[in-house]
C-alpha cells in the first residue's frame, strides 16, 4: 500500500511561484500528494492545486507584468492595510469562488495567525478563497480577514513551512518547499558598528507632486516598488523585516520537526514582490524538484506495505 504523501508549500510571496513548478514535476514523475497544506502564498498555489485550477494559476501569473502587479494593488490608507486585496480575492473568486475545502478530493489546510492571541489557525473547511486569503494576509500590507469571529494574518508567522501539520493529518512521508533557504546564514551579529550620519531621501520626494494624479500615482509607484539605487520601498522594508522573522522561525520549526524531503528552489535573484518574474520561479521549482525525485521514489518504496 503506497504511503501517503504530504507536501508543506512554504511562505515566500512572490517566490511562491516556484510551487507550481514543484507541482507540475511531481505529476510527471507520477507523484500525487495525498495531503496538501500551505502558509500565505504557498496556501494560494495549494489551493488551485487541489482545486483543479493549477494550470489557470500558471497562466495568470506568467502575464503578469510591473505594471499589472501594480494596478492589483487596491491601495486602502483608511484601513488596516496597504492593500485591502479585494482585486485579488475578485481574481481568486472567478475560478474558485463556489469551492468548499471540506469538498475537494484531497486533504487541504491553509495556516494562518490569529491576530489577537497569535494561535495558529489551521482553515480546514468552508469557503477556500477566504481561507486562502487569510493565509497571505501579510501584517501592514493586506488587511487582517475575519472568520468566525477571529481576526486572521498570514500564517507565515508561526508556520513559515507547515511540516507539523502534514504530520498531524496522517502523512508518512512530508515534503517540504523551502523557498527562502538561501537566506540561512545570512543572519549574524556585527558588533562595534559605529553609527554614521544618516541618510535621508532627496528633499522633493518628501513633498506630494504637484499638478495631476499621474503625477500622485507614480510617486506612490516609487514609494511603494522603492526609487532605484539602494533606497528601499515601502514593500520592501516590509517584506524583508518580515521576511527575517519567517527566516528564524522556519529555521527553529524545521530543527523540531524536519521534512522527509526538502525542495530548495534557487531563487536568490528574486525579490519577494517580484511577482512579475513567474518564468524564472516556475522553472527553478521544478528543477529543484526533479533533484529530490529519486529520494522521493526511494522513500515511497521502503514505506510501501
Amino acid at each position: 500500500m503506497k504511503p501517503r504523501i504530504g507536501i508543506a508549500l512554504g511562505g515566500g510571496a512572490a517566490r511562491g511561484w516556484s510551487h507550481i513548478g514543484v507541482l507540475h514535476a511531481l505529476a510527471e514523475a507520477g507523484l500525487s500528494p495525498d495531503i496538501v497544506v500551505g502558509t500565505s502564498i504557498g496556501s494560494v498555489v495549494g489551493g488551485c492545486y487541489v482545486s483543479g485550477k493549477l494550470d489557470e494559476l500558471e497562466v495568470f501569473s506568467r502575464s503578469l507584468t510591473r505594471r499589472r502587479v501594480f494596478s492589483l494593488l487596491d491601495f486602502n490608507f483608511a484601513g488596516s492595510g496597504l492593500i485591502s486585496g479585494q482585486r485579488l480575492s475578485e481574481e481568486l473568486n472567478e475560478h474558485l469562488q463556489h469551492v468548499h475545502i471540506e469538498n475537494l478530493e484531497k486533504k487541504y489546510v491553509a495556516v494562518a495567525t490569529e491576530l489577537k492571541t497569535g494561535h495558529e489557525i489551521w482553515l480546514s473547511k468552508g469557503p477556500l478563497v477566504p481561507a486562502m486569503h487569510a493565509s497571505y494576509a501579510l501584517p501592514g500590507i493586506f488587511r487582517p480577514v475575519k472568520i468566525n469571529n477571529r481576526w486572521l494574518i498570514d500564517g507565515a508567522l508561526v508556520n513559515p513551512i507547515p511540516v507539523s501539520v502534514c504530520r498531524a493529518l496522517g502523512a508518512r512521508i512530508v515534503i517540504a518547499v523551502n523557498l527562502n533557504w538561501d537566506f540561512f546564514g545570512k543572519g549574524t551579529v556585527v558588533p562595534d558598528q559605529d553609527a554614521f550620519e544618516e541618510d535621508n531621501l532627496p528633499e522633493a520626494e518628501t513633498r506630494p507632486p504637484p499638478g495631476n494624479g499621474r503625477a500622485a500615482q507614480n510617486l506612490l509607484r516609487r514609494q511603494f516598488f522603492g526609487q532605484g539605487g539602494d533606497a528601499p520601498g515601502i514593500s520592501s522594508v516590509m517584506m524583508d523585516s518580515f521576511n527575517i522573522i519567517q527566516d528564524r522561525i522556519a529555521r527553529s520549526r524545521l530543527a523540531g520537526d524536519p521534512p522527509d524531503i526538502m525542495v530548495m528552489p534557487i531563487l536568490e535573484e528574486m525579490g519577494l514582490f517580484d511577482f512579475h518574474m513567474a518564468d524564472q520561479a516556475i522553472a527553478s521549482g521544478k528543477q529543484a524538484t526533479e533533484k529530490v525525485l529519486e529520494d522521493i521514489e526511494r522513500a515511497v518504496s521502503l514505506l510501501a506495505a
